[in-house]
């Protein structure tokens, strides 16, 4: 593929594990970041099917993370370095959604990995998101905040209809 989504994936899965941090140490930061990446990767696969859809993005912008720390109440404040928040720019309030409920729901994250075929992201090469689908023990503690159902419902549900509507075109769903 060769429009880049790598800014926006970044950034999203940096708000992700800034407003949902990591229980634990160095290794339980990395576990949590590991497992955010996946989960905003394939929302962000899902939501920029093509290359087209991409290189739209990278021009337009994704729109920023004022209304996810509003949700989430990590306004920013006056006296904060604009500057030293420019990443946030980047982030994609739908790709953090749809992320949000990847992590949050085992069997959604299975169906949308196994969705990302019908994409143009596929290179041909395996790709693995075995601790989006199928976390064991430690990437469940590392990722407590997370994957906490009750935290990240203010952050799912802003998009999640939109999820399902991807995941089951032609489907009437109650979200």
């Amino acid at each position: 593929m060769q429009a880049d989504l790598s800014p926006v994936i970044a950034a999203t899965a940096q708000w992700l594990t800034r407003a949902f941090p990591a229980s634990g140490g160095a290794l339980a930061s990395a576990l949590c970041e590991v497992q955010a990446r996946q989960a905003v990767t394939v929302a962000a696969w899902l939501r920029y099917p093509t290359e087209m859809d991409a290189a739209l993005v990278g021009v337009a912008g994704p729109g920023g993370s004022a209304r996810l720390d509003w949700v989430t109440g990590t306004d920013a404040t006056l006296g904060d370095d604009v500057d030293a928040h420019a990443w946030r720019t980047w982030v994609d309030e739908v790709v953090a959604s749809w992320a949000a409920s990847l992590l949050t729901d085992p069997e959604l994250a299975a169906l949308a990995v196994a969705a990302l075929a019908e994409g143009s992201h596929s290179t041909g090469t395996p790709t693995e998101f075995r601790r989006l689908v199928a976390p064991d023990d430690g990437d469940q503690r590392a990722a407590a905040l997370l994957r906490h159902p009750d935290l990240l419902a203010p952050v799912a549900d802003l998009h999640r209809s939109q999820l399902l509507a991807r995941l089951h075109p032609g489907r009437t769903l109650i979200a």
